[in-house]
């Protein structure tokens, strides 16, 4: 693990009230720059997701798109920090276990 996960409880509280405004089962209306706010952030996303279940790409647009409009650059952000796995032929995605 790197330095971009080193995360204190008091900065992820601080990033999510700043994006999610209306709550955290509500949408983000920007979604940050920053490598850390962007950990935070996707690290509050996956949890939309159930671990051992499996999706198609349907499905996780349908989970990431009321949280923000960009939902497939989410998705990909998912994938490439290692949040979520994706089958070789892209059609299948699962929480990635560690």
């Amino acid at each position: 693990m790197d330095e971009r996960y080193a995360i204190t409880g008091e900065e992820k509280e601080k990033v999510l009230a700043t994006y999610f405004k209306n709550g955290l089962d509500g949408s983000i209306e920007s979604f940050p720059s920053k490598e850390k706010r962007k950990i935070i952030l996707l690290q509050h996303i996956v949890t939309k997701f159930e671990v051992g279940n499996k999706y198609g790409e349907k499905e996780v647009n349908e989970i990431v798109k009321p949280i923000y409009s960009d939902y497939v650059s989410i998705r990909r952000y998912l994938i490439e920090y290692g949040f979520l796995n994706r089958s070789d032929d892209c059609t299948m995605y699962w929480v990635k276990e560690v």
